[in-house]
């Protein structure tokens, strides 16, 4: 049963829906992007170059935006970061086939900085005030209830690709831009019913203790840095474009694939604390269950492209393969998630999320990167064995984790 208060029950409501509507724009905009510069004759690395920004800026969103909630509270970065989205969408409105290569790449740079910016102050405060509206001593409850956030996010991400695809064919670019836009400016309304200093310290916070972390935050950190980049290197660039270049698929066709897989990775991530339940040792995730998901999870992107290389049927290969690697990455991406609150005190939740995610950012920014440039050298199997080496690192680093203390005697039966 739930152990939450209603005045708790109400702030995760609003935090989740502020959330929701965040990330329908953000998976929207991903899409968008992507497939309008790709058509307007845009190589893949120059594709990948629009968001570098993206994910660079994300990496600082974190990193102070941590300190900002600690400041001033979770409330303030949260809806700071939706008004930046909003500011970002309109600025994109302008560019057209017109501008040159040189002028457009930097700006939509500047653009998706100030997105990226957004989607990490957005994260890391509703993970934030998530772990707050939770007692710590119940870890199963906590495991639920961010696993739940977790996973209708990526849900909800998954519906906005195809959004932003379905969009972009049926209004156009400009005209998508500012329906998403006028749909965040109704998600700044609730802000008014969200408690302002939630997640607030009352001591004053140095800015050294931004890097100053305990040795398993470190460590979940650095797993995370490579786990995301493992996704991002073949699913973020390369995998669309090949998918629209190679296998001739329509823009919807593109855009509902990658929203189908995103949406069962997001159920599938937000059922993992009973299937782990049902299936596993009973209790809360300990250091083991990441080590096992992250090791198993080492084997698809491999698989994948062996029988790519063996010449398999590309289209059933790649969608059979990116299922399985869907539901294996669910269970690695909910463990992370209640770990790095498992391991953090209630005056440091801000600062420890905002430092963890910003590894995720790391881990993406580099993932973007090389999904761009691997693909255009090495195709798609080149990407799938990059992201096999960048697993295999992510387990390595997990052998280093040590159980949290608030696993002991409990269990998932709340």
């Amino acid at each position: 049963m739930s152990i939450m208060s209603s005045a708790n029950l109400k702030d995760y409501a609003l935090v989740t829906a502020a959330y929701w509507g965040f990330t329908l724009t953000d998976g929207a905009l991903r899409m968008l992007v992507l497939l309008h510069f790709h058509t307007l004759g845009y190589s893949p690395l120059e594709v990948a170059m629009l968001f570098l920004f993206y994910e660079v800026f994300g990496i600082v969103a974190n990193l102070l935006g941590g300190w900002m909630g600690s400041r001033f509270g979770v409330k303030l970065t949260l809806y700071g970061g939706i008004s930046l989205q909003i500011v970002a969408l309109l600025m994109l409105t302008p560019v057209n086939a017109s501008w040159a290569i040189a002028l457009a790449v930097p700006y939509v740079m500047v653009a998706q900085a100030l997105s990226g910016i957004a989607k990490d102050l957005t994260k890391m405060s509703s993970k934030s005030a998530i772990r707050l509206v939770i007692p710590k001593d119940a870890p199963s409850s906590l495991f639920k209830w961010v696993a739940m956030l977790t996973g209708s996010k990526n849900a909800l991400k998954g519906v906005g690709f195809f959004l932003g695809s379905l969009l972009l064919g049926t209004l156009g670019y400009v005209n998508a831009l500012l329906v998403m836009a006028a749909g965040l400016c109704f998600v700044l309304l609730s802000g008014h019913w969200l408690p302002s200093g939630m997640g607030k310290v009352k001591a004053k916070v140095a800015f050294r203790q931004l890097f100053s972390k305990s040795p398993e935050i470190n460590t979940l950190s650095a797993a995370r840095f490579f786990l995301f980049g493992a996704r991002d290197i073949w699913f973020v660039v390369a995998l669309p474009v090949f998918l629209h270049s190679v296998l001739n698929w329509s823009f919807e066709q593109v855009g509902g694939f990658l929203a189908i897989w995103v949406i069962g990775y997001g159920l599938v991530q937000s059922l993992a604390p009973t299937l782990l339940r049902r299936f596993g040792a009973g209790g809360p995730p300990q250091a083991s269950t990441i080590r096992f998901w992250t090791g198993l999870l080492t084997a698809i992107p491999a698989a994948i492209a062996l029988a790519l290389q063996l010449d398999r049927p590309a289209a059933p290969t790649i969608m059979t393969g990116l299922m399985v690697f869907g539901i294996i990455f669910a269970f690695n991406s909910a463990v992370h998630s209640y770990l790095v609150l498992a391991y953090t005190e209630d005056d440091d939740v801000a600062l420890n999320v905002g430092f963890y995610y910003m590894a995720n950012s790391g881990g993406r920014l580099a993932g973007t990167v090389l999904s761009g440039l691997l693909f255009q050298f090495f195709g798609l199997v080149g990407c799938l064995w990059a992201s096999a080496f960048f697993v295999l690192l992510a387990e390595l680093v997990t052998l280093k984790l040590h159980q949290p203390k608030t696993f002991a005697a409990k269990t998932l039966s709340s």
